[in-house]
This record gives C-alpha cells, sequence and structure tokens, in this order.
C-alpha cells in the first residue's frame, strides 16, 4: 500500500519537479483521487489555513525532507486537518499515526485511514513487543515516511487547550533517526470547531501553523528535549494569540 520507492533515502531524496526514475512509481488508483477530494473537504469545513513559520514544505532545491510533525491534541480532526493542510507532494509522503481501536471501528473508517491517510495505526491498551507503538513508528519511517504525532498522548480538555505534558514516544524517535527533521505544529480552534464527545462540527475557522524544526541538542537529556519541543509548540499558540 502507498508509494513504491528502491530505497529509503530515494524517498527522501524526492524532488517536487523529478519524474519517478526508473523502477519507482507513484500510486495512480481510486486512494489517490479520494485523497485529494477529502483533503479539499477537510479544508472547506474547518477553513483550516496553513502557515509555515520558520520553514517551508518543500526546499528551494525543491527537495522535500523527511519530517516528524508533533501537534499539540485537542480534537479527533488533528490529524486529519494536518495532512490535508500540506502541499500535495508533502502529504503523500506523510502519514498520521493513529489510534487502532479508533479507526478500525467500522469498515468506512477503517478504509479511510488505510486508503487514504495511510495511517500508522497502533495500539493503545493491548502493547505487546509485536506490536509496540515506537518499532511500528519507527518501520514506517525506515520506508522514508513522514509522520503525524501527538505528544501528549490524548486530548486535551480545558477551554483554552493548553500544550499538555509530552510522553517521550518523541525523545525516542529523535534519538534513533537524527537525520529526521522535527516540525512543532500548532492546531487553532479545532477544539471548539470538533469538541471531545461532539458529532456535529461547529462553523469556526482553524488555522495549522508549522514552526521551526528542531532536533535533540549534543548532550541533552529527554526531560530537557521534552520540555524544549513542548514549549516550542506553546511558543507557536503565543505567537497565534498575539496574531503573528
Amino acid at each position: 500500500m502507498g508509494d513504491v520507492w528502491r530505497t529509503a533515502a530515494d524517498r527522501r531524496r524526492l524532488r517536487v519537479h523529478d519524474p519517478p526514475a526508473v523502477g519507482v512509481h507513484l500510486p495512480r488508483h481510486a486512494g489517490q483521487r479520494s485523497e485529494a477530494v477529502i483533503a479539499g473537504l477537510l479544508r472547506l469545513v474547518t477553513g483550516a489555513q496553513a502557515r509555515w513559520k520558520g520553514s517551508d514544505p518543500v526546499r528551494p532545491d525543491g527537495v522535500i525532507p523527511q519530517r516528524i510533525f508533533f501537534a499539540n491534541h485537542t480534537s479527533n480532526l488533528d490529524a486529519p486537518v494536518i495532512w490535508a493542510a500540506l502541499p500535495t507532494p508533502v502529504r503523500r509522503m506523510t502519514r498520521p499515526v493513529a489510534a487502532k481501536d479508533y479507526w478500525e471501528a467500522g469498515p468506512i473508517r477503517r478504509k479511510i485511514a488505510r486508503d487514504v491517510f495511510r495511517a500508522v495505526l497502533i495500539e493503545r491498551k493491548k502493547v505487546t513487543r509485536e506490536n509496540n507503538p515506537l518499532r511500528i513508528m519507527e518501520e514506517a519511517m525506515e520506508s522514508g515516511d513522514s509522520l503525524i504525532i501527538f505528544p501528549e498522548g490524548t486530548r486535551a480538555t480545558d477551554d483554552d487547550a493548553t500544550v499538555g505534558e509530552f510522553k517521550p514516544g518523541l525523545w525516542h524517535l529523535a534519538k534513533k533517526r537524527p537525520d529526521v527533521e522535527l516540525v512543532p505544529v500548532y492546531l487553532e480552534n479545532l477544539n471548539r470547531i470538533l469538541p471531545k464527545g461532539d458529532f456535529i462540527l461547529v462553523p469556526l475557522l482553524a488555522a495549522v501553523t508549522f514552526g521551526t524544526p528542531i532536533r535533540p541538542n549534543e548532550g541533552e537529556d529527554k526531560p530537557t528535549f521534552l520540555a524544549r519541543a513542548r514549549e516550542s509548540v506553546a511558543t507557536l499558540r503565543r505567537r497565534a494569540e498575539d496574531g503573528k
């Protein structure tokens, strides 16, 4: 499922203006058409605007770097809206990490998760060595995919959607793959558009702000890195509130 590449390095070196190399092909199937439709609908119903602050989705030389997008978590719309806000060539190499029990709850939801979002589905409850979420995410990155993750681990329930404490998964992924860019993302208003426990969308406008990539500093320990990563998202929030 998804793109077929000779190596992960081929994927990471993808340039948006280059045709596929011999033996490398882009998917041409109904799922790709559905992807464009669903991405457009998500942007339409949420009014989501993408703002890139401190980085560009595609580098000036045309290279799309492999990334982990990490964001605050306030709504079931979070991962789909980040995914939809990405430019098409970036979106097609980016996979949301999502709860398997939620996205496999019904055939329609399962099909969208697997065929449209190409979601990396992880267990939240019965975690074993075989289905360990970190191992599954590492495998997805080895194939060249970028990921969308939520280090808080659960959706915020407070009205002001304060950025919560980060769990250590981001740290482990960053240490395992130091070549991958870690891009902070702040989601604005999605907790009001689809509050936790609700099923009807409230007509408000959302925004997705992508910040400056970070990496673990030499000698930086886990708590310090996680605090800095959390602060990078909180900083985007403050700037959004100030209109910057």
